[in-house]
């Protein structure tokens, strides 16, 4: 597997280790969470074939910049941080595709900062908390499977977890988010691996419980892709739904016989309507 190329960004806002690979137009690649690094990432993989890709690793994560105050890990902070490194790159306009809470993300950066897109893309992700009032949603207390979910991820922010116990629990974690689980290892099967930051999640659970930015999606004028699976167990096929109805600029594809990874788990038809998407803009 050809590693992705490592560079250390230089903003007005401090360093930023960057993650590229791909030919074509610039398009940013983040997670609200995620520490990536030169294996890549699946999600931003889909895209290299089309576009130049730049995985970006957040504030306090990686070799990027640490957060002097807590509230630089907010989601509007994050965004100053990408508006930085494009500014940093040379690049007027850039796309940004986020799954899952990077497609949070990329809500926010298209309401405040739809001028610097080419184009947003928002994959099984949501405008609003999802879990309360959503008992389909795996971190709603009611869902069946909600106490293993949060058993896993209070493990997996363990420091110190082995790798074996790690990536055990990783696997356990992610087949709760697929319509098929017996396909896992066809799905994950390259060397690419990535960690979760418990300083940015514990962060991002707070930040949550207030979170609702529904209102000001008509704000939102940048070519949008939502993609979401109609079994989703995270974000649920409801909240892409009221995306596609609040972004007027906006193109939603529901994949049957897919959970939370439709670019894993309907791969083929996930790349057409993405190169749909992109021809038609």
């Amino acid at each position: 597997m050809i590693h992705w190329e490592t560079t250390l960004v230089k903003t007005t806002r401090g360093n930023f280790e960057v993650f590229t690979k791909g030919e074509g137009e610039p398009i940013c690649v983040t997670h609200l969470y995620s520490e990536f690094n030169e294996t890549g990432d699946y999600f931003a993989s889909t895209f290299t074939k089309t576009n130049q890709v730049y995985l970006v690793n957040l504030r306090e994560t990686g070799n990027s910049a640490r957060a002097q105050e807590p509230f630089q890990l907010s989601m509007i902070e994050t965004i100053f941080d990408l508006e930085a490194i494009r500014e940093a790159l040379g690049y007027s306009k850039w796309g940004f595709a986020g799954h899952s809470t990077g497609g949070m993300l990329g809500i926010i950066y298209g309401i405040y900062y739809s001028k610097s897109l080419l184009f947003n893309i928002l994959v099984g992700s949501a405008a609003r908390e999802y879990a309360t009032f959503s008992r389909e949603c795996i971190y709603n207390s009611e869902h069946p499977k909600f106490n293993r979910m949060q058993e896993l991820i209070e493990t997996l922010k363990q420091p110190n977890l082995a790798k074996e116990e790690r990536d055990r629990l990783t696997m356990e974690r992610t087949k709760l988010s697929l319509y098929n689980p017996s396909k896992y290892e066809e799905y994950f099967s390259l060397s690419i691996k990535k960690k979760m930051s418990a300083i940015r999640m514990n962060y991002f659970n707070r930040e949550l419980v207030i979170f609702d930015v529904t209102r000001k999606l008509h704000l939102i004028t940048s070519p949008t892709f939502i993609a979401c699976g109609k079994h989703d167990v995270q974000c649920p096929l409801s909240y892409s739904l009221e995306l596609h109805e609040g972004i007027q600029n906006s193109k939603l594809s529901m994949f049957e016989t897919s959970n939370h990874y439709p670019f894993l788990e309907e791969k083929e038809l996930f790349l057409e309507e993405w190169n749909d998407f992109l021809n038609s803009i």
